[in-house]
């Protein structure tokens, strides 16, 4: 492998995609491709009926609007790479287009995961102190939640970078996965990597880590709330509404948990398994995301079915 003689960067680096599973990449494809057309079609038609909607321009439908962005982006920094190792064997990748994936793929997993947080928050004040509701999240408190989103995931990820580009490689380049992220691209330097290990450990930990206990207890809050409605019908639609959230934040959250303890700690679970669960919460969650909020949101249903009863009222 030829070397960056100034910097020992790799050329480029392999992507196997899932080892052990080479034959089945083919099937395993089509329901990766399928999962991203639809977070491709759902994320844009919500995107798009939020903007093009000034009725919907309510704290919970723009918060969507944000998580459909992060959505879009964590989606597309992995799928199309995933789906080219799958179909056409492309498995190069040079060192810069390796970092700049590494980047987008985490920077976007951050600020989802401070948008989901910030719509926990909304769900507390709707259903706990719904009285002032619109005086906490107002339009300037939604702009406030996508400018701290980026923020975060710019100071968390930048520093990175430099940790990444700063290791010596000496040649070594096959990296066992679908994609480019940190620890992957660590483990391939030829050089102590403690720094990436805990720089890793504890940002992760004051990150998504403490986002992911603080939507617990707002969810916690909440149920207890929904437990004391007097009306059993209102309690079941509330559980509903609740229970479909938290599936998807749990599909959100397990999988990169799991993937982010195994590349630290854990190294005896299979690597077909490890890589298949990373996977999952880059295309899962922003496939259901828009299907799921979308449905339980009252004001975006209502204009969905408005627009299809008009188009069917068209079409007679």
């Amino acid at each position: 492998m030829a070397l960056n003689h100034s910097s020992f960067d790799p050329v480029t680096f392999v992507l196997t995609g899932i080892p052990g599973m080479e034959e089945s990449h083919v099937w395993i494809s089509v329901p990766f491709c399928l999962m991203y057309a639809v977070a491709l079609t759902g994320n844009s038609f919500l995107l798009f009926l939020i903007a093009t909607d000034r009725s919907l321009h309510q704290p919970m439908c723009l918060l969507l609007a944000l998580l459909s962005v992060a959505d879009l982006m964590l989606s597309t920094a992995t799928v199309p790479e995933m789906l080219a190792i799958f179909w056409f064997g492309s498995r190069k990748v040079s060192f810069d287009a390796c970092i700049a994936q590494m980047f987008f793929t985490h920077f976007s997993f951050i600020a989802e995961s401070t948008i989901l947080l910030a719509m926990a928050f909304d769900r507390y004040v709707a259903i706990c102190d719904p009285l002032r509701y619109l005086a906490v999240l107002t339009p300037a408190t939604i702009g406030k939640v996508a400018v701290a989103a980026v923020l975060r995931g710019l100071g968390i990820m930048f520093p990175t970078i430099f940790l990444l580009k700063r290791l010596p490689y000496c040649g070594h380049s096959t990296m066992h996965h679908t994609y480019c992220e940190h620890m992957g691209i660590a483990r391939l330097a030829c050089a102590d990597i403690t720094a990436n290990i805990w720089y890793g450990f504890t940002t992760t930990l004051l990150s998504s880590g403490l986002d992911a206990v603080l939507i617990s207890l707002s969810y916690a809050v909440i149920l207890r709330a929904v437990f004391r409605l007097p009306s059993k019908e209102a309690r079941l639609k509330a559980l509903r509404t609740c229970g479909s959230h938290l599936c998807v934040i749990l599909m959100f959250y397990l999988p990169a948990f799991f993937s982010f303890l195994t590349h630290r700690f854990i190294h005896n679970i299979p690597s077909c398994i490890h890589i298949l669960l990373a996977n999952l919460y880059v295309i899962v969650p922003p496939m259901l995301n828009p299907i799921v909020y979308g449905v339980r949101t009252r004001q975006i249903w209502e204009r969905v079915t408005h627009m299809f009863s008009k188009v069917g009222g068209t079409c007679r």
